[in-house]
């Protein structure tokens, strides 16, 4: 895994300053600490940091082809990249190192962009090709890489990993983006495309962009994309079958390293399925590792080991304390734009852990998205079935106006907690379902907002990213499109921005074998029932791993990662909940009422609500804006 960074002049060939280029590089180091390089020509640079999985002695970068006619800087892994080497050792193409970036370069030489279509991998790259005057961009399917690129005022186009490389750049404009703003209090992350920054894009999972001196920056161009609208003939039984023979194989794929290997272990379905089937692969105990809290209520450790002992594995675990909250400003530097996902606390912890013993570590991310994995999958399933039997012309005004009478209950059971519910079923499945990911409600956001940064939204609600690309759907139901949705937006926006910021921040290289993007296709294609049935979740996966692992792992409740901010903004983070309405950079920008964010603080102190998710989204978005703003 690496870190990369370019200057691309579109208009003409000016010269690229190597200091200039080495500096946004060196903000990467993190990403790569075994090596670095940089390469220039007329127009155009390229800057790489290597962390060595492959190939350690050789394949350094930015490579060359032997006749110099094309230059590559790459982050990632190809895991097919013994089958794609002989198919074009088949054509004539002759190697000279023995790692997976010469297969990529080659192949574009023999390719072009559908080069692609033949790499199964987690990547982000860019070649420039001498003979053409090309750059080529690109970012593997799911979005595992991230690829930060923009416009800057000598007319280049400068990209890198993270934003960080960009801002390394003198030239690079800091002004802030309103919407990306409004983006980032609906869900907690700034979704792909977009960013805090104006003007900064982020290339998006499953595109490619080409550039060309002498012609302006084009628009993203799609190379793969999920397809829901299809439906499996096989039987439940030959779909158990082929789910497990395809778990197997991307598992085994990304087990191919040449430094020390481990996996992640919480003692859930995702994690434990792929230890089970890493340790059928391994010769030797496979090295596991788990993140447990001294808050017992919070606590997955005692399911961890017992995964471990039943597949022998070298496991060690270590526990957190519930008020680790030291790591906010580290993590506020590594992920540079504000990112209110909690569990990045702990997924930092269980990287750092990690990286002690290995180098790569395997992880269970991706099996939520792809298989209906979340309880707002199955929520949503049911809820669809009502706006089926109702007509919406009856259901909005009545279900509208049950659910604004009805209280707020957050305290009692679940069964009573009818509001959110009622709210959700008087709008459109879309509507609902992109308020029901959401983190802080368009109405809430009002209540906060000045006049001022109310006139500059106009209107704009971050919902409306969401909600669009549900409507767009290639998808034959209400569950499709939430799935779609999350594999689009929250999937590259949150969990794969959460794993690869934390993985890299300590060196270390997360794997996801159920991001496998040939897994992902038989995914889409499953019956309804094989995601969702009985009020259960990844059914299919839970039913086919029966044969490995026990029923009080497969069907326990999902836990996840668990971070208890509410009781730290009441105790050691009080002073920072009350100064977020007054002495940080949210005051400065004028974007918010006072008043109302001291109420919330004062309120959520006091016991009188619970604010802890927007005071953590808050703090996170005061914290970034020191950064990316600084006075």
């Amino acid at each position: 895994m690496c870190g990369i960074a370019g200057i691309f002049h579109l208009e003409t060939a000016k010269p690229v300053d190597p200091s200039r280029l080495r500096k946004m590089t060196d903000s990467l180091t993190h990403r790569g600490p075994d090596g670095s390089g940089i390469w220039t020509a007329p127009g155009v640079g390229l800057g790489h940091r290597r962390l060595s999985i492959i190939d350690l002695e050789g394949s350094a970068q930015p490579m060359l082809t032997t006749d110099e006619a094309q230059v590559i800087s790459y982050n990632g892994e190809i895991y097919n990249f013994h089958e794609v080497r002989a198919q074009l050792e088949s054509l004539g193409h002759r190697f000279s190192t023995s790692g997976d970036t010469e297969v990529i370069l080659y192949a574009w030489r023999q390719w072009g962009t559908d080069c692609l279509k033949r790499l199964n991998g987690m990547f982000a790259f860019a070649i420039f090709d001498q003979r053409t005057k090309q750059m080529f961009l690109a970012r593997d399917r799911l979005g595992v890489k991230p690829l930060f690129y923009a416009p800057v005022s000598d007319g280049s186009i400068i990209f890198g990993s993270e934003l960080k490389a960009l801002l390394a750049n003198p030239l690079l404009r800091r002004e802030p983006n309103v919407r990306a703003v409004d983006d980032y209090l609906a869900f907690g992350y700034v979704p792909d495309q977009t960013s805090l920054v104006k003007g900064v894009k982020k290339l998006p999972a499953g595109h490619y962009l080409l550039l060309q001196q002498g012609k302006s920056e084009p628009a993203p161009i799609q190379y793969w994309d999920m397809d829901f609208s299809g439906r499996s003939k096989a039987s439940a039984a030959e779909l158990e079958e082929e789910l497990i023979a395809l778990m197997r194989d991307a598992v085994r794929s990304r087990m191919i390293a040449d430094v020390p290997l481990g996996a992640f272990l919480s003692g859930g379905v995702d994690s434990s399925a792929v230890v089970a089937l890493m340790s059928e692969e391994s010769r030797h105990p496979v090295k596991t590792c788990s993140i447990g809290f001294d808050q017992a209520s919070l606590d997955e450790t005692g399911y961890a080991e017992q995964v471990a002992r039943r597949f022998q594995t070298d496991h060690r675990s270590r526990m957190v304390a519930a008020d680790d909250f030291g790591l906010i400003d580290i993590l506020a530097d590594h992920f540079d734009e504000p990112f209110a996902d909690a569990s990045a606390l702990p997924t930092y912890r269980v990287a750092e852990l990690a990286r002690e013993n290995v180098t790569v570590a395997l992880s269970g991310d991706g099996a939520d998205e792809a298989l209906a994995g979340y309880r707002r999958h199955v929520f949503h399933h049911a809820e669809e079935r009502v706006r089926g039997l109702i007509p919406q012309s009856i259901r909005g005004p009545a279900l509208g106006w049950l659910g604004r009478m009805y209280p707020k209950a957050d305290w009692a059971p679940r069964p009573l907690r009818a509001k959110s519910t009622l709210l959700s079923l008087a709008r459109t499945g879309a509507q609902g379902y992109a308020e029901a990911v959401g983190v802080t409600t368009p109405a809430r956001r009002h209540t906060i907002y000045s006049d001022s940064m109310a006139q500059q939204l106009s209107g704009y609600q971050g919902e409306s990213r969401m909600i669009a690309l549900m409507e767009q759907a290639p998808a034959r139901n209400g569950l499709d499109q939430a799935q779609y949705a999350d594999m689009k937006m929250w999937l590259p926006g949150d969990i794969l921005t959460k794993v690869d910021r934390t993985s890299m921040a300590v060196s270390l290289e997360a794997r996801e074998p159920l991001l496998d993007y040939k897994l992902m296709e038989f995914a889409a294609r499953l019956p309804t029932n094989l995601r969702v049935r009985g009020g259960t979740g990844k059914y299919l996966l839970k039913k086919s791993m029966e044969r490995y692992l026990p029923q009080d792992i497969l069907y326990r409740p999902k836990m996840g990662f668990v971070t208890p901010i509410a009781q730290w903004f009441r105790g050691p983070l009080a002073d920072e909940a009350r100064q977020i309405s007054g002495a940080g950079a949210l005051s400065r920008t004028g974007w918010f009422d006072q008043k109302a964010l001291y109420k919330i603080a004062d309120d959520h102190i006091a016991g009188k609500s619970d604010n802890s998710r927007l005071l953590w989204q808050l703090l996170m978005l005061d914290k970034s804006l020191s950064r990316l703003f600084p006075l």
